[in-house]
Order: structure tokens, then C-alpha cells, then sequence
């Protein structure tokens, strides 16, 4: 597949090393000799850089934009990415993606607009990391929590301690064929596992689970993490763009403090929300005194979403000692997530790497409708469908040799969600959630579809 990624800052970059571990002929156009040079210096990416104006149309002919399968543009420059898409659509690129600083943009009642545009999609990050922080907040005992059809399947990222009964114990045990869950992956430190039935779960690991939503209870249960209160109270240090989306998006059920250090910017949210359980205090997050007066030891929940990523990390670690439970740090830094994670701080937050995990979908010709980023695995989660005749079909589950490195989680047949296990036999129809490491996730197509079909994936996840 052909790409063109207008823009070589922190999400073009990042998803252009992403996309050129995946075989792609990738194109990078920036007018900033050192942002590109940082892309090619290194060695490890086969892609090609052109220092220019992203919104030239020279540029874009110069990179091939006529025959390209997608257009980027992740500028700083919420028009001039708009302007780039336009462009290159004219010129013949086959999809669009920009990146725009506009919740109201992506509203769903002005996708028309856009698309009359030739843009075919719209990238907002701070939205889509409002909604994974609000996600995660609504299930404060879990690290990451996903939907899927609806809630036909459940996943979930478990950190397990000292009070979780499943330590210690095989899988097969764990796991029988009988169990109404699944554990699909394990991170261990810097190592991420696909685990067969002998691996059992470590004291600090992160187990992966799929199960249905009848039978959350019971993996709450296990990983003995019933004593976690729902949260109901959120302070939020920081009043930027994703702190006002959680906001405006939040549930009535959740109130929200937002401390902020900058008196103008204190002004400006008392302005833009008027919501009685939303209060505003000037003040300064990172003094736990201050914290303490604004009452965080009553918080069930402490989120760090300022700019910085050192000083988010740091508060996150007081909250803790201050009682909160559930705590969330946006780490902009992406060489401080494997020391945020050894940290202990919390659910990890990386605009970049959402962005890029919602762009990435633009390479399958798949209707991508759920799609989320986790920072703290490498792996990718997608969902396949099973077609008439595919290998995936011909045997049960225990005798088609699936590849090392790779988990079927789950199926939805007929609306209905369920864990495979070794004597599940999918059908043609079937929609099955498949965890792989290596990038291994591609090949799977193959055992998915008849030899003359199509790639019939969705792309649930891409995790780093």
C-alpha cells in the first residue's frame, strides 16, 4: 500500500514507523530538514522523506500522490491539513484522513460535509483520549476496558496483586473448556505473552481477558479487586483540551474538579462549562497540600492531563499515597511510558499513539467503528470474519496449528458473544477477536477468507 503522511511531528512520525514495519511504501513530507532527518537517520524505517511545504502541489506529485491508497495529514495546522486532503483527493489519492484541533468537526451530524470534501475521515486526539480516560473511569478496576458489538464480547487489562486467586496457577487449570472467559495475552514487564496452557499469571503482570459482560463480575472476583469503589468523584489536574472533553462527555453520575494553574485559563472553563458538577479551582496540582484541600482523599479517581509529562507522572504517584486508587497520567513522552508503567502510576494515556491506532485502520478496506489504544503491550487485537470455505472453519480450534504468537479470544455468532477454547468450531458468519504479536496479525487474513477473497478484517486495536 501506498502512504503519504503530510506532516513529520510527533503522530507522523510515530505512525510512519508504525506503517513501515508493515512492508508499506511510505512517503513523508515535511518542511523540516531535522523532523525528517530524525525519521531516516536511524536506519531501521524504509520509508522516504521529501522537505517541502505539505500543502505544495509539486510535493505531492513529487511523492506520488495520484497513486496513493492513503493520504495523512497530521500537521500541527488544523487548515492547512484540511487543505491537504482536499488537494490530494483532486489529485487522485484513494482515502484521506486530517487531523483537526475542532471537537465540533467531527460531530457525526457534519461527516457529510467533510466527505463532500474528500476527506474521509477526521482525527481529533484529544476527544478520543477524553472517551478512553472516561472509559477507564467507569470501571475503576481495570486498566483498560473495551466493548465489543455492543458489549456481545468484554476485554479487559487486569493488573494483578497480592489479593488476585489466579497467581501461580496454570492456564489449563485456570482456563477449562468450560470457562466463561479467556485469558489471551500477558504483559510481563517489557516482555508481552501469548500464553499457552502451561504459562501461569506472575504477581505484577497485566493478564488480558475476554469474557461476556454477564461474567465481569466474576473475573472482578478472581483477580480479587472487589473491594475497588466505583468511582464517583474525578479530580483532574490540568484544564486543556482533553480535560474539557472528559467534561463535556462525562456521565451525570461522575463530578469533576479541575484544578488549573493559569487564572486566565481558570476563567475561560468557568466560560465554556456550565455544568453544576463540574467546579474550576486555580491552584497549583502538583503541591499535595493543595490537593488535600481540595479534597482528594474523597476522590475515587485522580487524573494528571497538564503537558508535561514528568510532572504528570509525579502527581499520579502522590495521589497514590494520598489514597486514590485509580489514577491516569497523559505521557506525551514516549520513552517514559515503559517507566511509567514500572512505576506503578496507573492507566497510561499517549495522544500519539491513539491517533496513530485510529489512522492505522485507514490500510484495511474494513468499516472501522471501535477502535482504541492501549500504550503498555505490543500487540495488535483485530476482528476477522469467517468466510464460506476458509481454512479458520475446516477444524476445531485445537487442530488447525495456529501460529506461536497468536489467540483466538472470542466469537460473536448470531449476536451473540462467547470465549473460543480448543474444541470451539467457527463457522462461516462468525466475527472472531484474534491477539497477535509480531505483526502476525495480517497473516491471519489468510485462514479467514477463501483464497480469492478479499481481507476481511477490522481492526479492533493496535497496541504499543
Amino acid at each position: 500500500m501506498k502512504i503519504i503522511i503530510a506532516g513529520a511531528g510527533a503522530v507522523g512520525s510515530h505512525l510512519a514507523r508504525l506503517l513501515s514495519k508493515d512492508d508499506h511504501n511510505i512517503v513523508v513530507i515535511d518542511a523540516s530538514p531535522e523532523k525528517t532527518d530524525g525519521l531516516t537517520d536511524s536506519g531501521n524505517y524504509d520509508l522516504m522523506t521529501i522537505n517541502a511545504s505539505p500543502s505544495s502541489i509539486t510535493s505531492m506529485k513529487e511523492a506520488g500522490v495520484q497513486h496513493a491508497n492513503l493520504f495523512i495529514a497530521v500537521t500541527p495546522d488544523e487548515s492547512r491539513n484540511i487543505t491537504c486532503c482536499m488537494l490530494a483527493h483532486t489529485l487522485g489519492a484513494k482515502k484521506t484522513v486530517a487531523r483537526v484541533d475542532n471537537a465540533e468537526y467531527v460531530r457525526p451530524q457534519y461527516l457529510d460535509i467533510f466527505h463532500s470534501m474528500g476527506i474521509d475521515s477526521l482525527i481529533y486526539p484529544e476527544v478520543l483520549a477524553a472517551h478512553e480516560i472516561l472509559e477507564g473511569l467507569r470501571h475503576s478496576w481495570v486498566r483498560q476496558y473495551w466493548d465489543i458489538h455492543d458489549g456481545a464480547l468484554i476485554m479487559m487489562g487486569i493488573k494483578l496483586r497480592e489479593s488476585a486467586h489466579i497467581l501461580d496457577v496454570p492456564l489449563k487449570e485456570l482456563c477449562p473448556p468450560d470457562a466463561p472467559y479467556h485469558i489471551v495475552t500477558i504483559k510481563r514487564e517489557n516482555q508481552t505473552i501469548i500464553p499457552g496452557g502451561n504459562d501461569m499469571l506472575k504477581l505484577g503482570d497485566i493478564a488480558y481477558f475476554i469474557t461476556t459482560r454477564k461474567h465481569t463480575n466474576l473475573i472482578r472476583e478472581l483477580v480479587g479487586k472487589q473491594d475497588y469503589p466505583d468511582v464517583r468523584k474525578v479530580m483532574v489536574m490540568g484544564g486543556g483540551r482533553i480535560s474539557v472533553n472528559m467534561a463535556h462527555h462525562k456521565p451525570d453520575w461522575i463530578s469533576m474538579k479541575i484544578v488549573e494553574q493559569n487564572e486566565d485559563r481558570c476563567r475561560q472553563l468557568n466560560e465554556l462549562l456550565e455544568d453544576d458538577e463540574i467546579v474550576v479551582v486555580h491552584g497549583d496540582g502538583r503541591d499535595s497540600s493543595t490537593l488535600i484541600d481540595e479534597g482528594i482523599r474523597k476522590c475515587q479517581a485522580f487524573a494528571a492531563l497538564t503537558p508535561e509529562t514528568e510532572t504528570n507522572i509525579l502527581a499520579c504517584l502522590a495521589a497514590k499515597r494520598l489514597g486514590v486508587r485509580k489514577t491516569v497520567a497523559l505521557v506525551e513522552n514516549m520513552d517514559y511510558i515503559d517507566m511509567a508503567e514500572k512505576l506503578d502510576i496507573g492507566t497510561i494515556i499517549n495522544k500519539k499513539v491513539i491517533a496513530a491506532t485510529h489512522i492505522y485502520q485507514m490500510m484495511l478496506d474494513a468499516d472501522v467503528t471501535t477502535m482504541k489504544s492501549l500504550t503498555i503491550a505490543n500487540a495488535d487485537v483485530a476482528e476477522f470474519v469467517a468466510q464460506e470455505g476458509s481454512p479458520i472453519t475446516e477444524h476445531p480450534i485445537r487442530d488447525l496449528r495456529l501460529p506461536k504468537g497468536v489467540a483466538l479470544g472470542g466469537l460473536i455468532r448470531d449476536k451473540l458473544g462467547m470465549p473460543i477454547n480448543g474444541s470451539t468450531h467457527i463457522q462461516a458468519g462468525d466475527s472472531v477477536v484474534v491477539f497477535a504479536v509480531d505483526g502476525l496479525i495480517k497473516k491471519m487474513d489468510k485462514s479467514f477468507r477463501k483464497p480469492e477473497g478479499g481481507f476481511v478484517a477490522r481492526i479492533i486495536d493496535k497496541i504499543n
